[in-house]
């Protein structure tokens, strides 16, 4: 069989086969699938927000606005969403922390500027390795991440993120059960458009028996207000740079920029899964610099106003896993619904009511699913583990993402006069890997563009 993509016959097929082209749905079933996208980053992308002390509603617009932007420069192929960045939650907290040495509350509402700007400056490390690899090719860097490097940077990612759906659903594991159930039983046995939208299926069963069972407050919806803009010009990058402390600017720019030595390493990480998953090869067409580029101008765009850094969504990876609804047009419309929302703080309200254990039971679901496509990226591209070299390589990602995330620290941290740096597991851990792989000899994988399927990332549906 020739290396086609299926597609849906139009009516019919719905979640049993590959869809590139989701108009072939009808638009009721595009729009409720673009809702279902919007649902599964809503959680995550308002907690950093939460966290932090960001605000919702700018979070919400540039989450929207930097997918449209990362579409628009990935020439509109690649199905990704952009929300908010979990990794850069330690540059947050060094520059603008929620409490003090005793634990007690503080307002950093004036240090979160600050924060923000060191986050744009480390969007401009995208932009540096997008122009290296436009400049020298794909390859040169890509040697660097073969399967064997970001399949277990794959599986880390997931396992790395299954502790914040584990204490989510401990808020309520009857809610989270129910929200897991549904999504599996409708993902399992549902027909038709039943199938195909098991995670808003999974969000609202969940939150109307939790409504039931009077365990959601709507204090918070009845207080907020049906309009409201989303910027502010004290929160943003700007306000720090012609208003700020000069010595506080260079110090929040040094140690937040190395993080992104690690979130780029996820961004590729990301963009196999993704190529794993649809079974196209993103790494090559359009390119690693073009989606490197779009994910960096995003945070940079999103930081210098306020808001969170972005970063490629697994969650909404785990949502393609599932439905089987490739075409980027449903994350595109996602996008749409962020921005609409982002001005409207009583349907943020109504979202933020949601129970913890709704997003912990759906989120159980989705991580799960992007270690399984780490997995995948393994045995599809049959990584030789005969060779100790690659059990090595493969061991020590592992352990360490995962053991220093679960460990007393949490992260690994060296002091440079009176800074202090911090590396997450998952950072530790790609670094490691990647260069291990650059210096152990017996390197049995070599990038060829002209035959994908060697990459890793390539899997064309077989007959």
């Amino acid at each position: 069989m020739s290396k086609k993509t299926k597609t849906a016959p139009q009516g019919k097929g719905i979640g049993d086969t590959c869809i590139y082209d989701a108009r072939t749905l009808g638009a009721p079933r595009v729009v409720l699938l673009g809702i279902q996208h919007m649902f599964a980053m809503f959680g995550a992308t308002i907690l950093v927000p939460m966290l932090t002390g960001l605000d919702v509603s700018t979070t919400l617009l540039f989450a929207g606005l930097g997918t449209l932007l990362f579409h628009l420069i990935t020439k509109g192929k690649v199905p990704v969403f952009l929300g908010s960045s979990f990794a850069f939650l330690g540059g947050y907290f060094a520059i603008a922390p929620m409490a003090d040495a005793a634990g007690g509350a503080v307002d950093n509402s004036r240090l979160l500027p600050y924060a923000c700007f060191g986050v744009a400056c480390a969007g401009l490390v995208y932009l540096l390795l997008a122009l290296l690899i436009k400049l020298f090719g794909t390859g040169k860097v890509m040697k660097f991440f073969p399967p064997i490097v970001t399949g277990p940077i794959i599986i880390a990612i997931g396992l790395t993120l299954s502790q914040s759906a584990i204490d989510n659903c401990s808020a309520d594991w009857l809610i989270a059960v129910v929200a897991i159930a549904l999504v599996v039983v409708c993902n399992i046995w549902g027909r038709g458009m039943v199938k195909i939208v098991p995670i808003i299926i999974g969000v609202v069963g969940s939150y109307l028996l939790a409504v039931c069972l009077g365990r959601v407050d709507f204090t918070a919806v009845k207080e907020a207000a049906w309009f409201g803009l989303p910027l502010r010009w004290e929160d943003t990058a700007f306000w720090a740079l012609t208003e700020g402390d000069m010595s506080l600017l260079i110090t929040s720019v040094i140690t937040i920029m190395p993080i992104a030595l690690a979130t780029i390493v996820e961004h590729i990480g990301d963009i196999s899964a993704i190529s794993s998953t649809v079974g196209k090869n993103y790494i090559q067409e359009p390119g690693l610099h073009r989606t490197l580029l779009g994910d960096g101008l995003a945070t940079i765009f999103a930081s210098l106003f306020g808001a969170p850094a972005n970063t490629t969504y697994g969650e909404n990876t785990g949502v393609l896993s599932l439905t089987k609804v490739f075409d980027p047009l449903v994350i595109r419309l996602a996008a749409v619904f962020a921005i609409i929302v982002s001005f409207c703080p009583k349907f943020a309200a109504v979202i933020g009511c949601m129970p913890t254990a709704t997003c912990g039971g759906v989120s159980l679901v989705l991580y799960g699913m992007i270690s399984a496509v780490g997995v995948r990226n393994i045995v599809e591209t049959r990584a030789d583990f005969s060779k100790s070299r690659n059990v090595i390589i493969a061991a020590l990602i592992l352990v360490l993402s995962i053991g220093i995330k679960y460990s007393a620290a949490g992260s690994v941290g060296f002091t440079i006069g009176e800074l202090t740096i911090s590396f997450s597991g998952l950072a530790v851990g790609a670094l490691t890997g990647i260069l291990l792989n650059a210096v152990l000899p017996g390197k049995d994988y070599e990038y060829n563009e002209e035959k994908p399927d060697h990459t890793g990332v390539d899997f064309a549906v077989k007959g």
